[in-house]
């Protein structure tokens, strides 16, 4: 496999369009991330679930997610499946988001995620910030919307268990979905990580970067 390194990276952004879409698609990343750099700022929005117990869900996991870090989360109430008719709420919730933090990474939906929120709040992020890595997470989901992702960030078993357990134990509201378990979290981990030669792996969509190759 080929290895890219980003650098040293001081401020990320991590965007979900509902409490536990962050978790689910990037915390494995986020606790290696937070492990390996002590005080990295996580700037965190997402749209949905706002003044109800799923905000006090992503909150409690989010810090548990990103230990060490410097975390500050706004959890807005737009309502779920319903983000294409708040498409002006959504944009301005994002470009306050810019308006607060220049990052070095951003960690968002795929553009091609089956669900209408996932990928509205994904085309929105490019309009606010222009020249930034993004990242595009996947989410195992009933539309079977997987793909063929462009990148990977490796999980240590410990580290994939550890993802897991967080999920199972900071957002109780989920437990009733009968996808939602550790089967379909480390079955679709230990996919990816056979696709680049590791155990186990989160993977991302990549719609645009620069390289230098060095000269």
């Amino acid at each position: 496999m080929i290895r890219l390194d980003t650098g040293r990276l001081d401020r990320i952004v991590a965007v979900g369009a509902h409490c536990d879409d962050i978790a689910i698609g990037a915390g494995g990343t986020l606790l290696a991330m937070c492990r390996a750099r002590p005080g990295l700022r996580v700037d965190a929005l997402v749209l949905s679930g706002g003044g109800s117990e799923r905000e006090q869900e992503e909150q409690a996991a989010l810090t548990a997610f990103c230990p060490g870090s410097d975390l500050r989360l706004t959890v807005h109430k737009l309502p779920d499946g319903r983000l294409p008719v708040h498409w002006d709420e959504a944009k301005a919730a994002v470009e306050e988001l810019r308006g607060r933090t220049e990052p070095d990474l951003i960690l968002a939906p795929r553009t091609d995620d089956a669900h209408q929120d996932h990928r509205g709040l994904a085309r929105l992020i490019p309009t606010a910030f222009r020249d930034h890595l993004v990242l595009g997470y996947e989410i195992v989901k009933w539309d079977g919307d997987l793909g063929r992702p462009a990148a990977y960030r490796p999980l240590s078993p410990e580290l994939a268990e550890q993802k897991v357990r967080l999920l199972q134990e900071h957002y109780p509201s989920q437990r009733h979905r009968p996808w939602y378990d550790r089967e379909a979290f480390l079955g679709l981990a230990r996919i990816r990580g056979i696709e680049c030669h590791e155990r186990y792996a989160e993977a991302f969509a990549v719609t645009k970067l620069t390289l230098n190759l060095g000269g």
